[in-house]
């Protein structure tokens, strides 16, 4: 990234008091977890660590030599096509379905953290955040001694691909506007906005947990894969029916979750941004485009230190069909 405004200007500016610029936050300190992988079905064991100021969010696979890491940033990521996978395809290395936990970083706000994992994917957990925000309220949030910056959007950019779209335009805080559109009559058409202030993640987006087909599923175990899912870690469709006998969460748990996937992919701007998305039956692939094209203009963004006036917004979740 080159488009850095003076943080120093930044902060003289009357705009930008010491009351009014947010901090870096990171974990007060480590705590570990271990889940099954979804694609794997292997045990798999992560733990968070807490990390310095500017570090950013990085993944160490500690099960190799050297223990290589890689920073979770739009252009580190190798693979879209079932999850958002870091790594490095000529070593043969990869980190996937890292997209559950980067919700959970940054909904919980947490820019510096060092993430150790064992094996190439992180856990599935319950299909959900929950349990990655659960560590985090575990071990409490550490406030540091520098700005939490920001990807300011300065100008309308959008991309799209066989129909799935995605758009992010200028805002003065953070907000997701996503639909989704499915044959089944168990989601159907789906719409959600999501202004995202302290606490509306935790309340009304982590739990959502991620989703599919029954004849998908059969058909990736075939070909090894969701060799770990179960009806524990997703919810289940067959044809017009849910077949997970609690039933959803939400009433309209899948766009919830296609909101949380979305939050965990444009977290891999490296910065939250400020702006608003409106995405079309996007996914993972559209998401990551969105971040190349945004960062290739180098007038559409500028990296800003975040204000207290860029947490809030009106109406926190706004729901329309």
């Amino acid at each position: 990234m080159n488009n850095i405004a003076d943080i120093s200007t930044a902060l003289n500016d009357q705009r930008a008091t010491a009351s009014s610029v947010v901090s870096q936050r990171s974990l007060k300190s480590s705590i570990g977890c271990a889940g099954v992988g979804l694609h794997s079905g292997q045990k798999i064991q992560i733990t968070l660590h807490p990390a310095p100021v500017d570090h950013g969010v990085v993944f160490r696979r500690v099960d190799l030599p050297g223990k290589p890491q890689f920073a979770a940033l739009y252009d580190e990521v190798i693979d879209t096509r079932l999850c958002t996978c870091l790594g490095d395809l000529e070593a043969g290395i990869k980190i996937g379905t890292i997209e559950h936990l980067m919700a959970a970083l940054a909904g919980q706000r947490i820019d510096n953290i060092l993430i150790d994992i064992d094996a190439d994917e992180v856990p599935v957990m319950d299909g959900s955040s929950a349990p990655f925000t659960f560590l985090i309220d575990c071990v409490g949030i550490e406030e540091q001694n520098a700005p939490r910056m920001v990807v300011e959007v300065l100008k309308t950019v959008e991309v799209e691909h066989n129909g799935c779209r995605a758009k992010v335009e200028p805002a003065d805080g953070f907000e997701i506007d996503f639909e989704i559109d499915f044959a089944s009559k168990a989601i159907a058409n789906q719409r959600l906005s999501v202004a995202f202030d302290d606490g509306v993640f935790v309340n009304s987006i982590a739990r959502a947990r991620t989703f599919g087909f029954l004849h998908e599923v059969e058909a990736m175990r075939s070909a090894g894969l969701a060799l770990g899912g179960s009806l524990e870690n997703a919810v289940v469709l067959s044809g017009d029916s849910v077949m997970n006998e609690e039933g959803l969460r939400y009433e309209n748990e899948f766009v919830r979750h296609k909101i949380l996937d979305a939050l965990g992919d444009l977290y891999a701007a490296g910065h939250q941004l400020q702006g608003k998305v409106t995405a079309y039956k996007s996914g993972h692939m559209v998401n990551n485009m969105l971040l190349k094209a945004l960062f290739a203009d180098s007038a559409a963004w500028r990296l800003v230190p975040m204000r207290t006036t860029s947490l809030s917004a009106s109406e926190p979740v706004r729901v329309s069909a």
